[in-house]
């Protein structure tokens, strides 16, 4: 995306500014010159993006606490695209892992992405004009052993998302959901699964750039799903026809052979 993209956007707001797709979202944004929130808790990572582009607009705060939910839900509103791109992942059995880092992954997958949406939404509807971008994951479209609890909050972006977009067709407000599989960023690191995703193939692999211009792209095209790369493209459709059964099971295997 560069200044010369036909966007519709004259400001936005990006959750989850400081790394990966969301920093190359809220690049791209600001080389488009479009006035740009970014959010995140790393200040420093947001001042180096503030520097790069005079449109962007550093704005600390953990979407993890009720403060800061509130502290961004009260920009939300006044933005022509919100990015809800914050979220995070752990990998392990379900058992295995503490019920405080379930629900983590809750509050802010689900529970602060809920909020935030229902922010922008309604001042959006009043002015007939916006947009919403959820960062959401191919992740979203079959069953996840050993990332069980976020592959399910994925689950319930994506679903939230197309419901939307349908619920507010004609209302000039569009929700668009960007599925990217496996892309290269901290993510991993952060999940514990760096080790476990070391035997995915290059080919497999996305990169943040690639994800955030697909995703910005389907979002000003009005789409409801963005899935990045012909590779996704192509097992969101198989796995979108096989038996349920049968999705489980591979993915059973494959979380278990990575």
């Amino acid at each position: 995306m560069s200044a010369s993209l036909n966007h519709p956007w004259r400001s936005a707001l990006v959750t989850g500014a400081s790394s990966g797709i969301g920093r190359d979202l809220t690049r791209l944004l600001g080389a488009a010159g479009i006035a740009t929130v970014a959010v995140a808790r790393r200040g420093d990572r947001l001042a180096e993006l503030a520097r790069e582009h005079p449109s962007i607009e550093p704005l600390v705060a953990d979407l993890g606490t009720p403060a800061g939910v509130a502290a961004v839900a009260a920009r939300a509103g006044d933005v022509d695209l919100l990015v809800n791109n914050a979220g995070f992942g752990l990998d392990g059995d379900f058992a295995d892992l503490a019920a405080e880092g379930h629900q983590r992954m809750i509050d802010l997958n689900v529970s602060a992405l809920v909020a935030l949406t229902r922010a922008a939404v309604e001042p959006m509807r009043a002015r007939r004009r916006g947009w919403i971008l959820q960062v959401s994951s191919m992740a979203s479209f079959q069953p996840g052993p050993t990332a069980a609890t976020y592959s399910a909050t994925k689950a319930f972006v994506t679903s939230l998302s197309e419901a939307l977009h349908e619920e507010l067709r004609g209302t000039g407000v569009i929700v668009t959901a960007s599925c990217p599989g496996f892309t290269r960023t901290e993510f991993h690191e952060a999940s514990g699964s760096a080790g476990s995703v070391s035997s995915v193939p290059g080919f497999a692999w996305l990169s943040s750039h690639e994800v955030a211009s697909s995703a910005l792209r389907a979002c000003a095209a009005g789409r409801a799903l963005d899935v990045p790369g012909a590779t996704y493209k192509g097992l969101a459709a198989v796995s979108g026809s096989m038996p349920r059964w049968a999705v489980r099971r591979l993915m059973a295997l494959g979380s278990r052979t990575r």
